[in-house]
């Protein structure tokens, strides 16, 4: 148990939350979710499922309307056709990469997976026995990666390869010739099985998300991890999904038997509702989203000693703070008690986070204004303390 981590955002929010109740005023840019609430007619729809009696279990891989939903969601974005018998319905995405990793980890073998990157992942690769090897994320690049460096990390031990595009904490998206290049590489290593995590395909702001699903080569060794928690902002209703090669489908139902039995009935019949309803709710919270990029990114520019790079997709910021002269950990915390603002630092996300912060813009308008604020006057001061002058 001790090879567990935990999620800082997780963490801070409680700091945060303990400062509030103490009288503090906090802007709070570290969790993670929309600050949206669930369309109505989403809601609606788990309200009905509910009044009509959907109380019981239901198939441990999903109930069948829902599957479809999903089948038919995958066509309509990305051209693919899938079985509905390879869709494994879970509560949250995280059981899909829970699933998976554990599936293939054990002492002796290697898991490939982004750094920094969303830190289940590396969490629950050591908790599995496998060794986590680090695939580093390039601000130079937009925070994406080498294809050529990916493919030489393999091993004759490597298991398991995770990506994630668009990316937590750091908004990158991996372009096509990138990934391209890394498909045709991966022909020579048929062992290594691909986790692709695409929660957030759907909040691309230039061009269209990229799936691993298009591409056929990858047909017999691809787990998809989706969901509805960023897209349709229910987190809290717990809905995510997998689609697991033929291969591999029978083994993820055992797990979800073994674990969780089966997904709260009302939630799926809500996530019915989320893919074959109206989709204009989910295009204003990404239209949002996008205005708001458009603010902090050049914000966060103009401030002493940062420097950001122009996120692609998702809703994180990922600032380099080198130039302020302060390690992340240390300017996180003292953001948080001497400025009031929440963030996370970027060593949360692994060691090649170490120089960056994440900055969640899933928060209005004006909390961004005012937390920006906050910290430039926050920078103003050390700047004056020092007696020297932080580059812009």
């Amino acid at each position: 148990m001790n090879q567990l981590g935990t999620e800082a955002a997780f963490e801070v929010l409680a700091r945060a939350s303990a400062l509030q109740r103490a009288g503090r005023s906090i802007v709070n840019l570290c969790i993670g979710q929309p600050d949206f609430p669930t369309p109505g007619h989403i809601v609606e729809a788990g309200r009905k499922a509910l009044a009509d009696g959907h109380h019981g279990y239901t198939l441990a891989n999903g109930i069948v309307p829902l599957r479809e939903a999903v089948v038919a969601d995958l066509h309509r974005r990305h051209g693919v056709t899938v079985s509905p018998e390879r869709v494994l319905i879970v509560p949250g995405g995280k059981v899909t990469m829970f699933f998976a990793i554990m599936m293939f980890g054990e002492p002796g073998t290697e898991i490939i997976h982004p750094n920094p990157g969303f830190p289940i992942y590396e969490s629950v690769i050591r908790f599995s026995g496998a060794t986590p090897v680090s695939m580093p994320l390039h601000e130079s690049k937009g925070f994406s990666f080498s294809a050529e460096e990916v493919l030489a990390l393999i091993t004759p031990r490597t298991r398991l390869l995770i990506l994630n595009s668009p990316a937590n904490p750091t908004g990158g998206v991996v372009p096509k010739d990138e990934l391209d290049r890394l498909v045709a590489g991966l022909q020579a290593h048929p062992q290594v099985t691909i986790l692709s995590d695409e929660i957030y395909g759907e909040m691309v702001y230039e061009g269209t998300h990229v799936s691993l699903t298009t591409y056929p080569e990858l047909a017999d060794r691809l787990i998809l991890l989706d969901g509805w928690s960023k897209t349709y902002a229910m987190t809290g209703w717990r809905l995510g999904y997998g689609v697991w090669p033929e291969a591999l489908v029978a083994h993820a139902e055992r797990l979800a038997i073994n674990s969780h039995s089966c997904v709260n009935a009302a939630a799926q019949y809500a996530g019915i509702a989320a893919l074959t309803g109206p989709q204009e709710p989910a295009r204003r919270m990404v239209a949002a989203f996008a205005e708001r990029r458009a603010y902090i990114i050049p914000a966060l520019n103009r401030l002493a000693g940062v420097r950001c790079a122009n996120p692609g997709g998702a809703f994180y910021a990922f600032p380099n703070i080198k130039g302020t002269g302060f390690d992340s950990r240390t300017l996180q915390s003292r953001l948080l008690d001497e400025a009031g603002v929440a963030t996370l630092s970027g060593t949360s996300f692994g060691v090649f986070g170490e120089g960056y912060l994440r900055f969640s813009y899933a928060a209005s308008l004006e909390a961004l204004q005012e937390a920006v604020g906050r910290i430039g006057d926050w920078l103003e001061r050390q700047n004056t303390d020092a007696g020297t002058r932080l580059p812009r």
